[in-house]
């Protein structure tokens, strides 16, 4: 059984704790949040008698916990994620775990040093089934013509930033942005369905302080463009289409969840490719996690090697996007 610490008390921790007990393979334990108050009303949704931290050398050093899962502002994944490495846990990090290249190359070279722990990025949509058909159409595809890929969701958070308030996804404080939250979705799978980009630029639609609420990536692949469209302050419904010469592959949904997947014919004709998900959108990931650091193999490391090499590349085009458009963060 893992013994499963948290940071971060939001609704994604919520949301993995149920994908985790779903499996039966984690038993949390422990709960850090900035107030001990935060951390005991978390907690004891799920524990009778739980842990709880304000301190997070406390968390690290006391916690009963062998694996740590990260859902924090974005700009503190990279310091946390070294902390848990330097205290021997495995980690498990939403993405972006990373802010910028430099953290991701850091924190490569300390995990190079460090055979003993497992470390995850958390990119959800990257373990569901429904995603690898994808990579397997777009391999038979007879001629690939680009892509467009959708991810545009109104944030539960974007009425206080209307009214004048600076939520964490919202500032560049915290590595915020409709790029860093929803748009590295998207990043994903043009990294692993079509490989890396030739050049990569973002054109965003910047709000009042600065951060990126929406935007249009495009992603250069020979002559074809492969064009991302993010945001955060409307909805669209708009599916994800990959372009071949007479067929075209139809995601239905936001291009992180994946719902249905057809391959359309030159006629027009439809044929369902896809599985159903799980309802939770976190259960694959959590199986992935589990299954591999209950096994602790070969075959284990090598898998996370290939995830980490995964995670490094989309860091990569995540930079070039953020520098084409001038993003910075505080």
């Amino acid at each position: 059984m893992i013994k499963l610490g948290i940071i971060g008390t939001g609704w994604i921790s919520d949301q993995f704790i149920e994908a985790c007990a779903k499996t039966g393979m984690y038993q949390l334990t422990t709960v850090y949040s900035r107030t001990l108050q935060k951390a005991e009303e978390f907690g004891k949704k799920y524990l009778a008698d739980g842990e709880y931290f304000d301190d997070l050398e406390k968390f690290f050093a006391e916690g009963s916990f062998d694996t740590v899962y990260i859902a924090s502002p974005n700009s503190f994944h990279f310091a946390q994620s070294v902390m848990a490495i330097n205290a021997g846990k495995n980690v498990i990090v939403e993405k972006p775990a990373c802010a910028n290249l430099k953290e991701e190359n850091q924190l490569l070279d300390l995990l190079s040093k460090r055979n003993d722990v497992y470390y995850f990025e958390a990119a959800r949509h990257v373990h569901e089934k429904n995603f690898e058909i994808v990579k397997q159409e777009v391999a038979k595809l007879e001629h690939f013509q680009g892509a467009t890929l959708t991810y545009q969701k109104y944030s539960s958070r974007y009425d206080a930033f209307l009214e004048g308030k600076d939520p964490n996804v919202f500032s560049p404080r915290f590595a915020g942005g409709a790029l860093q939250d929803l748009g590295i979705y998207l990043v994903y799978c043009a990294v692993s369905w079509f490989g890396m980009p030739d050049d990569a630029k973002y054109f965003p639609v910047k709000l009042r302080n600065g951060i990126d609420g929406s935007g249009i990536a495009v992603l250069k692949y020979g002559n074809e463009n492969v064009v991302l469209k993010v945001g955060k302050t409307s909805n669209s419904y708009l599916p994800s289409e990959i372009y071949g010469l007479k067929e075209t592959l139809l995601l239905c949904g936001n291009a992180a969840d994946l719902n249905q997947v057809f391959l359309v014919d030159a006629k027009g004709s439809k044929k369902l490719l896809s599985n159903t998900p799980d309802e939770n959108p976190m259960f694959a990931e959590a199986l992935d996690f589990a299954r591999i650091l209950e096994e602790d193999s070969l075959e284990g490391k090598m898998t996370e090697q290939a995830w980490l090499d995964l995670s490094a590349k989309v860091n990569q085009v995540m930079e070039l996007l953020k520098k084409s458009a001038d993003i910075t963060y505080d």
